[in-house]
C-alpha cells in the first residue's frame, strides 16, 4: 500500500519554476496563495503555462512572480489570452495571442511578430474589443477549429476556417476574467475559484466552484498543493500502459493514470473513473487497436472508442473467453503499430490473437524468458516489457519470445515518468 500511495503521489507532482522575482516586496505583493483573480492564462509553444495578474507573471504552477516583460517586454497588463495550437495555418501554430483593449499581440518565442499590434477586428473578424478571457478549442471538442472570446456572460465563437463569429450567452457560466484548456478540459477562473465547462454548450456539470489553489498552484495547507515530493524512480510500478492512434501515451498503476504525452504541460494523475467512468480500482492490462482502447480487469475487457472523451461501446464489458477467446489472469498485453495481431502475457507465456478474425481464438502460444511481467508496450522503436521499476527492450515480439537471454535491463527514468532519480 506504501507504494502505490508513492506511487500516487508521482503522478500529483506539476512544473516546477524556480526563477527568482524582481522583488521579495513585489513577489509578496501579488502571492498567488493569498487568493488572487487572474487577468489572463495560457501555456507557450514549448507548454509552460503562464498566469498573469497586472503587471505580474507565473510561470508554472510554482514559484513567486516575476515582471511580465521579463518574458513579453512589449506588454504590460493583459486582457486574455491564449495559445494558437491546433490549427492548420503553420504561419501561426504554437503562437500566443495576448489582448489589451482594442489590440492584440502576436508572439513566438516571447518574440512580438512583426506588424503587432493590431486592431482585434483585423486579426479576428467580429470579435468585440475589452474581452474578459480566451481560449482555443479544437475540433473535435467544440464543432470546429475554433477560439473562444469571453466578454461578460457573451461568448463569441470565432471559426478558425470561415474567419465567422457567432454569440451565444451563458448566463449559468460564471464571468470568467481568465479561461485555461488543460488536458482537454475547459475551465473558467473567477476570483480565486474555478468553474469546469462544456466547450459548446457552457454547461456545468459537478461540484463548483472550486478554489484554484488546491489544483493549479503548489500552495502550503491547499489541497494537492502543499509539501508533494516526487516518487523515486525505484519505487515505480506500473500495471499497463499503451499508446492510442492519436499518440496519447497513458500509464497505469493502481486506481490512477498518466498523461505521458503531454509531459511538457506537467505529469498528472487522475483516477482512471474520470476517463473510463465504468472501470473502477486498478487494471490487469490496455491496449490500443485502430480507433479504440480496450482495458482489461479480471475477466472483463472494456472496449472505448478514442475520441475527444472515451465512450463505452454498447454491449460492454464482455468475458476475456468472448472477446478475445482467452481464460485466465492477464498481466500484459499490446499491439504493434500498423499490425491486427494483439500479444497477450499470461505469466510466462505470450499468446497471440487476431484481432480480424471472428471469432477470436489464439493463434499462437509461445515460453517467454522472463516472469512477472507488469506491463508491456510496442511502438516504431520495438517492444518494451515492465517489470518493476525497470524494463526490457526488444525489436520485435518474436524476439521477445524466442530470445533466451534476457536483454540488460533498463531503469525507469526521470525522463520518462516525471519521478525522481
Amino acid at each position: 500500500m506504501e507504494l502505490v500511495t508513492k506511487t500516487l503521489l508521482l503522478c500529483l507532482v506539476l512544473a516546477v519554476t524556480n526563477a527568482a522575482p524582481t522583488s521579495p516586496q513585489e513577489s509578496a505583493a501579488v502571492d498567488r496563495c493569498a487568493g488572487i483573480e487572474f487577468d489572463a492564462i495560457t501555456p507557450d509553444e514549448n507548454g509552460a503555462t503562464f498566469f498573469f495578474k497586472g503587471d505580474h507573471v507565473w510561470k508554472g504552477f510554482h514559484g513567486p512572480a516575476q515582471l511580465s516583460t521579463e518574458f513579453f517586454k512589449e506588454i504590460g497588463h493583459v486582457g486574455a489570452a491564449f495559445r494558437m495550437h491546433n490549427t492548420e495555418d503553420q504561419t501561426v501554430h504554437d503562437h500566443i495571442f495576448f489582448f489589451q483593449d482594442d489590440k492584440v499581440f502576436s508572439y513566438y518565442n516571447q518574440t512580438l511578430e512583426p506588424g503587432y499590434p493590431k486592431e482585434i477586428q483585423e486579426v479576428f473578424p467580429g470579435v468585440p474589443t475589452h474581452l474578459d478571457a480566451a481560449v482555443e478549442c479544437p475540433k473535435g471538442e467544440c464543432k470546429t477549429d475554433s477560439v473562444l472570446f469571453f466578454k461578460g456572460q457573451d461568448v463569441h465563437v470565432y471559426d478558425l476556417a470561415t474567419k465567422l463569429t457567432k454569440t451565444k450567452t451563458w448566463s449559468d457560466l460564471p464571468t470568467c476574467t481568465s479561461v485555461f484548456r488543460w488536458l482537454e478540459h475547459y475551465y473558467c477562473f473567477h476570483g480565486h475559484d474555478f468553474t469546469r465547462f462544456n466547450p459548446v454548450s457552457g454547461e456545468v456539470t459537478g461540484q463548483y466552484p472550486k478554489d484554484a489553489r488546491h489544483y493549479f498552484m503548489n500552495c502550503t495547507n491547499f489541497g494537492h498543493g502543499g509539501g508533494r515530493r516526487p516518487v523515486n524512480c525505484s519505487d515505480v510500478k506500473l500495471d499497463a500502459v499503451t499508446t492510442d492512434d492519436s499518440g496519447r501515451t497513458y500509464y497505469f498503476t493502481g486506481p490512477m493514470f498518466m498523461r505521458l504525452d503531454t509531459r511538457r504541460d506537467g505529469v498528472h494523475a487522475f483516477p482512471i473513473t474520470r476517463t473510463w467512468k465504468e472501470v473502477a480500482g486498478a487494471l490487469d492490462a490496455v491496449f490500443s487497436y485502430t480507433d479504440k482502447i480496450y482495458l482489461i480487469k479480471g475477466d472483463q475487457v472494456y472496449i472505448y472508442k478514442s475520441d475527444a472523451h472515451f465512450t463505452l461501446i454498447d454491449g460492454y464489458p464482455k468475458s476475456l473467453q468472448e472477446e478475445l477467446g482467452i481464460e485466465g489472469q492477464v498481466d500484459a498485453a499490446f499491439v504493434c503499430p500498423g499490425e491486427q495481431t494483439v500479444h497477450i502475457i499470461q505469466g510466462q507465456r505470450m499468446k497471440d490473437v487476431d484481432l480480424t478474425a471472428t471469432p477470436r481464438a489464439v493463434t499462437r502460444d509461445l515460453p517467454l524468458p522472463l516472469s512477472d511481467i507488469d506491463a508491456g508496450l510496442c511502438d516504431s522503436d520495438g517492444v518494451k516489457v515492465f517489470k518493476g521499476s525497470q524494463y526490457y527492450d526488444y525489436k520485435s515480439p518474436m524476439i521477445l519470445a524466442m530470445g533466451r537471454i534476457a536483454p540488460h535491463p533498463q531503469p525507469i527514468t526521470s525522463a520518462m515518468m516525471g519521478c525522481k532519480d
